[in-house]
């Protein structure tokens, strides 16, 4: 039987009947942009952040860019970030006319290196994206130190790390202002684009709200030009459902990580995921590293057993970056770990059975 990377259909199945409740709920109220289901959805993840505000945003690209804005991040400004990442992250900053800084990863968290994000900071630079990736938080008590020394605003990147923590402090409520994804394959996925803001100024929720809804809170009474970037109700619907199993779901995924780790552990050849003594890890990925990464990649699909890559082309090498300047070797621990990174199926409903399979499949191919 296929093992896939995500297994969707059986986590609807796991709640089918409270979702399609959810979904007729919302068909039959006919109220379907910026109603009930949002503000309680927004009420709900705000909470289980425990942030003050979460404003529902069309999906994780936007809220990046948003949330960018409502820090007032101009044309010029430099924005420091990683390469080891999705480029939605980086987009954002190109779209409001900022300027990307890339700073390399910590070889074992694949976040950004704290280490050397001081050296990068020049008098152009405003904020720091810290990326929160496969489900680890990024290490965030350095970066809040230099961003206090330097005045600059912190965004965390979050969407891969729906309820993941740092020092027991859930991602979201740290920095100036968060985003989530909700793309349906995240940890809390809805079933198309969704995204959220997180933060704790009532300054930045007002300008949010302003941006999201073309400028308007009130109809066609407009304070600013704005975008058309609103979570829908259908989708604030279903994710209120899903919200209420999210610590389940990313326990089970713990566990799953936890039996990986044990069987895997003991094969030579192959390095497993590293969670940070400051971190709660949430798998949204599950990594694994080797040398002959391709290979067995190969070997995994001819056994049916889906297998994904995050990110096998860095963000400085890519050609939509190539006008940075940048070249192999700037960036040389996130352009090994490309080479090296294969994430394996990892979904809460993941039984042990088949953690054992992939792994025998592994165990053989390393021998």
């Amino acid at each position: 039987m296929m093992i896939s990377l995500v297994d969707l259909k059986a986590q609807y199945n796991s709640i089918k009947t409270e979702i399609d409740n959810a979904i007729q709920g919302v068909l039959d109220s006919t109220s379907f942009i910026m109603g009930e289901e949002l503000e309680r959805f927004e009420e709900e993840f705000a909470l289980f952040c425990n942030t003050k505000y979460a404003i529902g945003v069309a999906n994780g690209s936007d809220a990046l860019i948003l949330a960018l804005r409502a820090c007032s991040i101009t044309k010029g400004d430099e924005v420091i970030t990683v390469p080891n990442t999705f480029i939605a992250t980086t987009e954002a900053i190109t779209h409001i006319g900022g300027k990307i800084a890339f700073i390399d990863i910590n070889p074992k968290t694949y976040t950004i290196d704290v280490s050397k994000i001081e050296e990068k900071i020049s008098n152009k630079t405003r904020a720091i994206i810290p990326v929160h990736l496969y489900g680890q938080p990024a290490d965030l008590d350095p970066i809040i130190e230099l961003a206090k020394k330097y005045n600059l605003k912190i965004i965390e990147d979050a969407a891969q790390a729906h309820g993941a923590e740092y020092k027991g402090k859930k991602v979201g409520s740290i920095g100036d202002v968060a985003c989530f994804s909700f793309y349906p394959g995240k940890n809390l996925g809805a079933y198309g684009d969704a995204g959220m803001i997180m933060t704790n100024s009532e300054e930045i929720t007002q300008k949010v709200k302003l941006l999201r809804n073309h400028g308007s809170i009130k109809k066609y009474e407009h304070k600013i030009e704005g975008y058309s970037s609103r979570l829908d109700n259908l989708q604030a619907a279903i994710l209120r459902v899903k919200l209420k199993y999210l610590n389940k779901w990313n326990g089970m995924r713990r566990k799953n990580a936890r039996k990986y780790n044990e069987l895997l552990n003991n094969i030579d050849g192959i390095i497993t995921p590293y969670e940070a003594d400051y971190a709660k890890h949430v798998y949204h990925l599950y990594l694994i590293r080797t040398e002959d990464r391709n290979q067995l990649r190969e070997k995994l699909k001819s056994n049916d057993i889906a297998t994904g890559i995050h990110y096998p082309i860095p963000l400085h090498l890519q050609e939509a970056y190539k006008y940075l300047g940048y070249k192999k070797g700037d960036f040389p621990i996130t352009e090994k770990a490309s080479q090296e990174i294969l994430s394996l199926p990892m979904f809460a409903e993941l039984t042990d059975e088949q953690i054992g399979g992939i792994v025998e499949i592994v165990k053989n191919f390393k021998k």
